[in-house]
């Protein structure tokens, strides 16, 4: 069964090309074999911010929100794959309140 789901991802600084790839593979993740879609993807609230200490050498990174309705049997997977990806430094994923 899909619930609303909430993902935050803290990405590493790159160029537009490649942070738009970045963005479309975590897009991508979230939708592997039709157990999730996303409804939303917010890249202006956050932005590009300065980090509140240095993650991984970084000082500033990119901040995206992903609203999507996610299958509960695929959330340890794409958590799996998003503690893999080099250009994620950090993210969360919490359900939406209903």
């Amino acid at each position: 069964m899909k619930r609303a789901y909430e993902l935050t991802v803290v990405l590493r600084l790159e160029n537009d090309d490649i942070l738009r790839e970045n963005i479309q593979q975590v897009k991508d993740w979230v939708e592997v074999g039709d157990l999730g879609t996303v409804t939303k993807i917010d890249t202006n609230h956050f932005g590009r911010r300065k980090l509140a200490y240095e993650i991984e050498g970084q000082r500033e990174a990119y901040y995206v929100v992903f609203h999507a309705d996610i299958d509960g049997t695929a959330n340890e997977e794409l958590e799996r794959e998003l503690g893999l990806a080099p250009f994620v430094l950090r993210h969360l994923l919490i359900r939406a309140d209903e």
